[in-house]
């Protein structure tokens, strides 16, 4: 093949995934952990992740569920909570069990009823990350219910991100799962401990696809698609070679029952095909040679990590992505037809594929 049909990079890392638990993290571990080497794996379980113990017992539960000749490191996050103990965040980051902290605002997303109520009551556990350098994880929205949904995270950024900043100028923070034109130009706008990850379905998505041909809950997702041109300016983003922009699918699988329901979940299982899906997007922006430096580079010079010294190989080769999941060969799944997670981009052909033993 030429070199426009095959591309080697140095292994990436997911920097922003769930994995749930039980059941499910058995069925959707392999999709992430067959070419991520690293994830940063989101606390929002039931009960959430909030001590050192809890998350401890989490990361064991993720190795004991890998497939055999995976490897692969799960990056565990602690959940804030309104009372958490600063003691218990800093025991856990000094220890290397907590590789940063997510703030949810309370009831913004999947499991974030017990989020943090109010910025003000966490300002000792702040205080305390910036001071040990701990880089806090952000879902940057606004849950008010007088700010409409597509404006809640220009609307975060405004009310509460911006003068975060200014009390902690040495916090460093992400910003994760960006939608808008607003935190592209905040985030690319800020300093060298500002980051923001960018998922694949926002990348294709804008609003009218949950919409087109009547509602298609697959593609409901927090914080929501938003217009074509924050489509726009996100891949913009994506594809500038800027270090502050880096990979993070917040591939969060649903069963179909759960996406279907009366009252719909929000999240996009993306981790089977995500590489391919980003490839697709820098391919048609002319911009493959920047995908390596986007999906295995920034992300860990920012949180201070190696970067991984293997490498997988993209290919030109179009697949059809299945509408079912297939379990690897070796795992017993205990998910019926009505609780697999629903694919992105199931049933589309995407032009790439990943060609793990060719990466050598």
């Amino acid at each position: 093949m030429t070199c426009s049909d095959r591309l080697v990079l140095r292994r990436p890392d997911d920097w922003h995934v769930h994995l749930r638990d039980g059941p499910m993290l058995e069925a959707v571990l392999f999709a992430t952990a067959r070419v991520f080497a690293r994830a940063v794996v989101m606390p929002n379980l039931r009960p959430p992740i909030t001590t050192v113990e809890a998350a401890q017992r989490y990361r064991q539960r993720i190795k004991n569920a890998l497939t055999d000749g995976l490897v692969f490191t799960p990056l565990m996050t602690a959940y804030l909570t309104d009372d958490l103990d600063p003691e218990e965040l800093e025991r856990g980051f000094a220890e290397g069990v907590f590789a940063a902290a997510k703030l949810y605002p309370a009831n913004a997303t999947t499991n974030s009823a017990a989020g943090v109520s109010d910025l003000a009551l966490i300002a000792p556990l702040l205080e305390r990350m910036e001071a040990i350098d701990m880089p806090l994880l952000i879902h940057g929205e606004v849950t008010d219910p007088d700010v409409d949904v597509f404006d809640r995270e220009a609307v975060f950024i405004e009310r509460h991100l911006i003068p975060l900043r200014q009390r902690h100028p040495g916090l460093r923070i992400v910003l994760e799962h960006i939608t808008t034109e607003q935190a592209v130009d905040y985030v690319a706008s800020g300093d060298q401990r500002l980051a923001a990850t960018i998922t694949p379905h926002h990348l294709h998505l804008n609003r009218n696809a949950m919409f087109v041909g009547g509602l298609k809950s697959d593609f409901y997702c927090l914080p929501v698609v938003k217009r074509e041109c924050h489509r726009r300016a996100l891949v913009k983003a994506a594809t500038s070679g800027l270090p502050c922009f880096f990979l993070g699918t917040d591939s969060a699988p649903h069963p179909r029952a759960g996406k279907e329901s009366a009252c719909g979940c929000a999240g996009i299982f993306n981790a089977m095909h995500a590489m391919e899906s980003y490839a697709a997007v820098f391919d048609q922006e002319g911009a493959l040679d920047r995908l390596e430096a986007f999906a295995s580079e920034f992300g860990p010079r920012f949180y201070g990590l190696p970067l991984n010294t293997d490498t997988i190989a993209l290919v030109r080769q179009p697949q059809t992505v299945p509408n079912q999941l297939t379990l690897p060969q070796g795992l017993v799944g205990e998910l019926d037809s009505g609780e697999a997670p629903v694919f992105f981009h199931a049933g589309e052909s995407l032009a790439w594929s990943v060609d793990l033993a060719a990466g050598d």
